[in-house]
């Protein structure tokens, strides 16, 4: 019998989201990619051939080590103040990954944190709530991060609470219609008769069952965090020089385009396979939490 019993036990919830996740190859390879890129950025001080901030004035605009007049000694070339590219794209990482982890976390404290006041308040202040997020909402989200930015000013920590304030909303709507959905359970009403208080209820009862939206959320939001940060950075609004951020890489590059595509075109790759990587992760995320897409 106990046999038996071990046979039919089912397994555990991440096994069987990490057997789903693996089947999707695309998932697969951003999760590897992504994970590279994390780990590439964190021992940016043993793998880079250079500090970031390092000039060499007699190789300024080297180009990579391939091109005709490279150096194996700078293996992507150089910029205009002659910095090593490769090595500012390896520290880079660490500013932009570093920036879209924390602008998520605080969007989504922010969101989770309105989103349920709105859920379990009601009345007049959900409609409080709910009316000036859709204001925020209808607001492009990059014009309304440079209006903060602009009245904030310029600065990387800055840029990093505007996007943060601008993805906030999607956050509290996702929050709000997946606790209201969960407080017509029964597990609710019996958890209030229980005599939970309304933080209990709130935080432990049903913030939980919300989770897998918001993982998703939260995994397709980090790209896009990275991409408006580097947006900023390109527009002069976010981290400044000589910060190795990649979108500041990029706006420092700008006037050296036509010269030098390689000052261009490193800093954009390294943001399109990031970006790229984070959105085949969150696709495998999707259907990995929600039932209706798994595979019988």
């Amino acid at each position: 019998m106990a046999a038996e019993l071990t046979a039919t036990k089912p397994p555990h919830p991440f096994i069987e989201g990490w057997h789903y996740f693996k089947q999707n190859k695309g998932a697969l390879a951003g999760l590897v990619v992504f994970a590279s890129f994390v780990l590439i950025a964190a021992l940016a001080p043993v793998i880079a051939p250079y500090a970031p901030d390092v000039q060499d004035r007699a190789a300024n605009l080297v180009p990579p080590a391939w091109q005709a007049g490279g150096s194996m000694s700078h293996l992507l070339g150089t910029d205009a103040v002659g910095r090593d590219l490769l090595s500012r794209i390896i520290y880079g990482g660490r500013w932009s990954l570093f920036v879209g982890l924390v602008v998520i976390l605080v969007s989504m404290t922010g969101g989770i944190l309105l989103g349920l006041a709105a859920a379990f308040a009601r009345g007049f202040v959900d409609t409080l709530i709910m009316r000036v997020l859709d204001v925020l909402l209808a607001i492009p989200s990059l014009l309304l991060a440079l209006v903060v930015v602009a009245i904030l000013g310029p600065g990387l920590f800055n840029a990093m609470f505007a996007v943060a304030l601008v993805y906030m909303p999607h956050y509290a709507r996702l929050v709000r219609g997946s606790a209201m959905s969960e407080l017509q359970k029964d597990y609710v009403t019996a958890s209030r008769v229980a005599g939970a208080s309304t933080s209990r209820m709130m935080f432990v009862t049903v913030l939980p069952n919300c989770a897998p939206p918001l993982i998703v959320q939260a995994t397709l939001g980090f790209s896009t965090a990275v991409l408006d940060m580097a947006a900023l950075g390109f527009l002069g609004m976010g981290a400044q020089p000589p910060t190795p951020e990649w979108g500041t890489m990029l706006a420092d590059a700008r006037e050296f385009i036509l010269r030098a595509w390689w000052v261009v075109t490193f800093p954009g790759l390294a943001i399109l396979i990031s970006v790229l990587a984070v959105n085949l992760m969150g696709d495998g995320l999707r259907d990995v939490l929600d039932p209706k897409l798994k595979r019988s």
